[in-house]
């Protein structure tokens, strides 16, 4: 007997033979998908404690997203779009601002927008850009970790360290009164590795922990110094050599021209190696992630694609696997995997001038079984097939812009949004339900996220960046001068 079987859905697997069954079904036991089959052929063999009518929807594999950021979600709103105040205010708020109360508020917030948006596999950087970790001590990852499991979604959640120079300032709070802690290097990998050892592959595999180090890139060389440059290459290669002795995804944000072929020669690069963005990537570059079999996460709506290009469909022409990223939440992008299929689109058809480019099937693939195989999950994760995990999302094609009722796969790549999502399922668990979340109450969830961004504010005095600038109205560029 099953557990719960959905029916009467257009199930749209991404199984190896890419079926998709118009009159479908799956059967669910325990964390596990059972069988699939047409609505007759599910009900002739299974019977279930609980079915939903999936008529008028489409199930999908939950959706993948591989790089976005913790913390961010209380920050998205402050600089309006002036990018150094921006990355100034996650700085201050991410080492010195912050306590387990905030992270443990945005952990929920951000766990609560994927829900609502039908993510539900996320990567999360424990901090902003690519060297701002709040890894000076593990209370901050136990609070992000706990706030997430609370939802429900599943997340891969990337700790590390800091670019040199150390020590790094951080502040810890009790009430309103501020202790600054001096960190090093050794410190921040003491407590990645004490996170590894607690969070790591734990509840069902629902949590998991990346390592990540800070990209080198070639202006590095200049601000950094020698000594400090020689301490940041060898800091890299103890990172990662802990990322492969513990089996863990090793992740860098923010590559660009000429930052792959640098890790490549740091040894950094291999099939557990996931880069992020990955802009202006030179042809040697792309043969480099080619032949060592290193997977990129590509984010189409982030800043770094509108000052350079991700060669995505250069790089897939190649044989490297490509999956997508929101960057999420920050001044100008959401959780919504749908908007980034999207734009993904849009973004190399323009570059191409050629809208045949990424079909909607292959850019659906991009946010389910590329995402689980860049996280090495494709075992579990991805698609809807007998043996892996029941990690489902529906999507409500009833409505109107989602009509006529014909091609289901192109209307939801093309088309749908994440408020079209209906239904989540983790780990076989229902945590949304007729666009209700049924694990967290979302009043609860949204008053802490508003409460412990007030009191950041006040910590770091900071309450002026949502100051409403000149240039916000009748300009043609936000803080440009006049």
């Amino acid at each position: 007997m099953a557990d719960l079987i959905i029916t009467n859905a257009v199930i749209v697997t991404v199984d190896p033979d890419r079926r998709v069954i118009s009159d479908g079904a799956i059967a669910i036991k325990g964390d596990r998908i059972i069988d699939i089959g047409t609505a007759d052929e599910i009900a002739a063999r299974h019977t279930a404690g609980e079915i939903i009518d999936g008529a008028g929807m489409a199930v999908i594999p939950g959706l993948i997203d591989v790089h976005a950021h913790a913390g961010h979600g209380l920050i998205k709103t402050m600089a309006s779009g002036n990018s150094a105040e921006w990355y100034n205010a996650c700085l201050q708020a991410y080492t010195v601002g912050s306590t387990p109360e905030f992270w443990r508020a945005e952990a929920q917030l951000a766990a609560l927008e994927r829900v609502r948006f039908g993510v539900t596999t996320g990567v999360s950087l424990l901090g902003g850009g690519d060297s701002i970790m709040r890894t000076d001590e593990a209370a901050y990852g136990d609070a992000h970790c706990d706030g997430v499991l609370e939802v429900g979604t599943r997340s891969v959640v990337a700790v590390g360290t800091t670019r040199p120079p150390h020590p790094l300032t951080y502040g810890r709070w009790s009430d309103m009164e501020q202790e600054q802690f001096p960190i090093e290097f050794d410190q921040q990998l003491q407590t990645s590795t004490a996170l590894i050892d607690r969070w790591h592959g734990t509840h069902g595999r629902r949590i998991n922990i990346a390592l990540l180090t800070p990209t080198l890139r070639a202006e590095h060389v200049d601000t950094l110094g020698a000594e400090n440059i020689e301490r940041a290459r060898e800091q890299a290669k103890i990172v990662r050599q802990l990322s492969r002795d513990r089996g863990l995804v090793f992740t860098q944000d923010g590559h660009k021209r000429g930052s792959v072929a640098y890790a490549h020669e740091l040894g950094l690069l291999g099939p557990d190696a996931l880069l992020s963005h990955s802009t202006g990537l030179t042809e040697e570059e792309i043969r480099i992630c080619a032949d060592t079999d290193t997977r990129i996460a590509h984010n189409p709506s982030a800043i770094a694609s509108v000052y350079d290009r991700c060669p995505a469909t250069e790089l897939m022409e190649a044989g490297v696997i490509v999956a997508l990223g929101s960057d999420a939440t920050a001044p100008d992008r959401s959780g919504d995997m749908f908007r980034h299929m999207q734009q993904a689109m849009h973004y190399h058809r323009t570059f191409h001038k050629d809208p045949s480019w990424l079909p909607p099937g292959k850019t659906l693939e991009m946010c389910t079984i590329d995402g689980a195989t860049a996280l090495g999950m494709a075992d579990d994760l991805g698609s809807i097939e007998v043996g892996k995990k029941a990690d489902l999302t529906l999507v409500d094609l009833r409505r109107p812009h989602l009509y006529p009722a014909n091609m289901p796969v192109s209307r939801i790549v093309c088309f749908a949004n994440g408020n079209d999502v209906h239904t989540v399922i983790v780990d076989g668990k229902i945590l949304m339900r007729d666009r209700k979340v049924t694990t967290v109450d979302e009043d609860k969830v949204l008053d802490a996220a508003q409460r412990e961004t007030d009191l950041m504010l006040k910590r770091t005095g900071l309450e002026h960046l949502l100051d409403t600038p000149d240039t916000f109205w009748r300009s043609l560029r936000m803080n440009a001068d006049a």
